[in-house]
């Protein structure tokens, strides 16, 4: 078959005929042209698949909070954190982490962050008494005491964050696992306070894992709550309120008491919301609490008295009354003895402050 190819020459009509080497040819260079625009429309698709009007796009992932983070930042990214050994590096934001102390499964969930393992799942369960909660994916890693290497290991964490106090001796078995930020929730006397403590870490982890705002936000959030919660006991002529606050349990069927201390979290908390402590201890108290018997009352008799008191061990009904120092007492003869609920957990983090405060107002109010 022969192949001939008629172009009419726009200047003058004339025809031009042309066969099939000039057609080969013409083909050829249509189709470099196709190809060309096609490779062209690529890569604008790749530049702008945000509808950013020109900008790159970077891949986002989600994270189990629902939050949207950046992938190239949290794989590539160097993150400085301050923990109670000095500065610490990591590399890019820690997906998988295992907490050693319940205050820091606390701080991630606020965070909107679930931890990977924890340290005895079902105590914190049962003291932590906050939302979000810990979902049945966490694992549990052995006890706050004592816990598994072998089970940290297993999870094959990216970040560990644990305490100076409980596990100092295992820092360096815990680092050959995974970074690991070590914190001191206790502060010596001429340092901050436990509630100072427990800010300045709370920043430090949400640095750690990328959520700075929404720290900030958690905190604006407490500190609202506390102005509300201060009016209320204002309303109810209450503020400026003298407490002696004590952790009530029994002992070898005798009733201790530990009562807190200014520097303890839970005092500020209270102070925050317009009570006094009307506790004052001879000596520096490290855990923000000192020990003593019903005898002890007797100094404070003139304060409202604030207790808590685990369900299953009614120190007050079983101990104390009918007790002759007890009886006599004032705030007890004059019905200023409020209980706090047994699950009360004065040792973590803000979303731990909030209910303290909340339930305190309650419980002094009864609103």
């Amino acid at each position: 078959m022969k192949l001939i190819i008629f172009i009419i020459n726009e200047r003058d009509g004339s025809i031009m005929k042309f066969g099939k080497s000039f057609y080969i040819v013409l083909l050829a260079v249509m189709t470099a042209l196709v190809l060309a625009a096609c490779g062209s429309g690529s890569d604008s698709g790749t530049n702008n698949d945000s509808g950013s009007g020109g900008e790159t796009s970077s891949e986002s992932t989600e994270d189990n909070s629902g939050n949207t983070e950046n992938s190239e930042n949290s794989s590539s990214e160097t993150i400085t954190v301050t923990d109670a050994t000095g500065e610490k590096q990591l590399e890019g934001t820690p997906q998988k982490i295992v907490v050693l102390e319940w205050v820091y499964a606390e701080n991630l969930l606020s965070l909107g962050v679930q931890p990977a393992g924890v340290a005895d799942v079902q105590g914190y369960k049962q003291y932590v008494n906050i939302e979000p909660k810990l979902t049945d994916s966490v694992t549990d890693v052995g006890t706050r005491q004592e816990p598994s290497l072998e089970k940290i290991a297993q999870l094959e964490p990216d970040l560990i964050i644990t305490t100076k106090s409980r596990h100092s001796s295992i820092g360096s078995e815990l680092n050959e696992i995974a970074p690991t930020l070590v914190f001191q929730p206790y502060p010596g006397e001429n340092g901050p306070t436990q509630y100072e403590e427990m800010e300045t870490t709370f920043k430090q982890i949400a640095k750690a894992v990328g959520k700075q705002d929404k720290a900030e936000q958690v905190l604006s959030n407490l500190d609202q709550r506390y102005s509300e919660l201060s009016t209320r006991l204002s309303e109810a002529g209450m503020d400026g309120t003298e407490i002696l606050l004590s952790q009530t349990y029994s002992s070898n069927e005798t009733a201790t008491l530990r009562f807190f201390t200014d520097n303890s979290m839970v005092m500020e908390i209270m102070t925050k919301i317009g009570l006094q402590n009307a506790y004052e201890s001879s000596k520096f108290q490290a855990y923000g609490f000192a020990e003593g018997t019903v005898e002890d009352l007797e100094p404070y008799q003139d304060s409202t008295f604030m207790h808590i008191t685990q369900e299953n061990d009614n120190v007050i009904k079983n101990q104390l009354q009918g007790n002759p120092v007890w009886e006599n007492l004032n705030f007890v003869q004059e019905d200023r003895v409020y209980a706090l609920p047994g699950g009360t957990w004065t040792f973590g983090g803000p979303l731990s402050a909030e209910v303290i405060a909340e339930e305190a107002v309650q419980a002094l109010t009864g609103e």
